[in-house]
């Protein structure tokens, strides 16, 4: 059975999708905040807001990525992305050992079901432009902008 909650944040109204013990998706959406008071939800939405106001650099509530195996590898590489730095799809494709998968690194980034806390937003095109991003590319560089800010204190 999946719970569903909604915050609105300044970046968008986050959904998150969880089964009480651990978080299945986090998105944004259109709509109205739905309020879950579940100790898990109360934990991501603090989490999040502390993040969105530079008071967080990771993340501790549990949560699972449900994918291939390869998409597992490619998440993972992203979650060691330091927060305020970013890598190119290949520096990740390299990272995980297909050198030659930065295209198939992209699908994968584009299918994290938890975004934010699994930072796809620090993943870069080659050039250091912004590409692709669930969120949108205006929510791709406000996340990195705000942790640009952040990482320098």
């Amino acid at each position: 059975m999946g719970y569903l909650a909604r915050r609105a944040f300044w970046f968008g109204t986050l959904e998150i999708e969880h089964n009480g013990q651990e978080v299945l998706g986090i998105r944004i959406v259109q709509g109205e905040a739905q309020p879950d008071t579940s100790v898990l939800s109360r934990l991501v939405f603090e989490q999040m807001e502390e993040y969105a106001c530079g008071k967080r650099k990771d993340f501790s509530f549990p949560y699972v990525l449900r994918g291939t195996p390869f998409q597992q590898k490619v998440w993972n590489a992203i979650c060691a992305i330091p927060y305020g730095k970013t890598q190119s799809y290949g520096q990740i494709a390299e990272k995980i050992g297909s050198p030659r998968a930065a295209r198939a690194v992209g699908m994968a980034a584009n299918r994290n079901p938890i975004m934010i806390a699994v930072p796809c937003h620090r993943v870069i095109g080659a050039d250091g432009t912004l590409v692709g991003y669930g969120g949108g590319l205006p929510m791709k560089k406000a996340l990195l902008d705000l942790e640009s800010r952040h990482s320098r204190k």
